[in-house]
């Protein structure tokens, strides 16, 4: 299998909690933080639920089923099982709640944006706040925040800052970026490649894919994380123009529609 792999899926602000801020603060004012290794996890009844949600994350499809519309996880979008800096890691955003959203005119909490990743990236339903399948992602989120300041800027926090393209984006130049370097994964029609009836390679597009009112399906988002993160294994060797338009290209394709335009058109 060729590692050319464009894992767009999901949208914890890959979306919702990529990042709170506007902007970054310059480099030197970010705060250096490396999470605890998994095999720390604590054999205790907090450790059990962290486990729980380290299990939801990695494997959303199967421990938070019914909240789930779609083909993803959460670490379709938050690589290594959301511990990567520069792939929106969850131990960088739980330090960043609560968090003053413009868009939403109001200050959100962790457990919210959570919830609200099941609702646009993972195209489902919301669990309920005091849910175990919440609980334990919050938790997990915690745990690998274990250390880290409260309220500071972790560095690696979301997706690293992309250039603006020399050109404007290009749908039609994307394609090509596309065929090259992403279809040998998420096949030639964006709808990922199963293996013994399960993703390995995550739909970037249509009904299994996130939906529009998701993170990802912004185009300048998508383009830093492709630019920092695809191909898999190889973050950093598309250049940005390519990251812009090969985004623009996978962002124009069909999927759900925004599901907050439906609730308010019904009104």
């Amino acid at each position: 299998m060729k590692s050319a792999a464009l894992a767009l899926a999901g949208a914890f602000a890959a979306c919702a909690l990529a990042d709170p801020l506007p902007a970054p603060p310059p480099p030197a004012e970010q705060v250096k933080f490396t999470p605890p290794e998994p095999d720390a996890i604590p054999d205790t009844p907090f450790g059990a639920m962290v486990r729980l949600g380290r299990d939801v994350f990695v494997d959303t499809q199967r421990y938070a089923k019914p909240y789930v519309g779609n083909g993803l996880n959460c670490s379709d979008c938050h690589l290594d099982a959301g511990r990567l800096a520069g792939s929106a890691p969850m131990w960088a955003a739980y330090v960043a709640f609560p968090a003053f959203f413009p868009k939403d005119n109001q200050v959100d909490t962790f457990g919210r944006r959570v919830e609200d990743c099941f609702l646009f990236s993972m195209n489902g339903r919301t669990p309920p706040l005091d849910s175990a399948v919440i609980t334990g992602l919050i938790a997990y989120s915690h745990w690998m925040a274990t250390g880290a300041p409260v309220g500071a800027y972790l560095a690696g926090r979301g997706y690293p800052p992309i250039a603006d393209a020399p050109q404007p984006p290009s749908a039609a130049r994307g394609r090509a970026v596309y065929t090259a370097h992403c279809a040998a994964c998420h096949q030639a029609g964006g709808g990922g490649l199963k293996q013994d009836g399960r993703y390995a390679f995550p739909p970037v597009w249509g009904s299994e894919s996130y939906n529009a009112g998701a993170g990802m399906a912004r185009v300048p988002t998508a383009a830093a994380f492709i630019k920092a993160n695809m191909p898999a294994g190889q973050g950093g060797t598309l250049s940005d123009q390519d990251a812009w338009d090969v985004a623009a290209y996978v962002n124009g394709q069909p999927r759900p529609p925004d599901p907050s335009l439906q609730s308010r058109s019904s009104k």
